[in-house]
């Protein structure tokens, strides 16, 4: 983690995130609805930025999650499996570039994991559904 608040975080008013980068929840939906952990919104977004030499840890959350790609760099995002650590890697690469896509899915309870590719930024939006709550998201040890 980087000591001063990167450019790109002030101007969006992100906050240090607990796997790594920077985040500020841009949006919660109004409706709730009843998970088996409780009562969520139905759905939330986040901007998520991550630097250069920064990554987001091997983490899981419970619902869905939808990776949208802004730029300027690529993202790496990693699956690892829905087992109770992360497995062998599944990899996207959301970016602009042949081969690349905008936006990708990481399925209710699949392992994550993501890091730039080369050295630019790279923001991107995470839509949950149901909506995210740090009670249905956990780091791998």
């Amino acid at each position: 983690m980087t000591d001063s608040i990167p450019a790109t975080a002030a101007r969006l008013g992100l906050d240090p995130h607990p796997e790594g980068g920077w985040f500020r929840r841009t949006w919660t939906a109004s409706h709730p609805v009843e998970t088996p952990a409780g009562t969520r919104p139905a759905a939330t977004c986040i901007h998520y930025l991550l630097l250069p030499d920064e990554h987001s840890a091997w983490h899981v959350v419970t619902s869905d999650e939808l990776w949208l790609w802004h730029g300027p760099g690529a993202l790496e995002l990693s699956l690892g499996g829905s087992g109770e650590a992360p497995a062998d890697a599944q990899v996207i690469v959301l970016g602009p570039d042949t081969g690349q896509v905008a936006q990708a899915l990481v399925p209710a309870g699949a392992w994550q994991a993501a890091r730039p590719v080369g050295a630019d930024e790279v923001l991107m939006s995470c839509f949950v559904s149901p909506g995210f709550s740090f009670e249905d998201w956990r780091l791998a040890d």
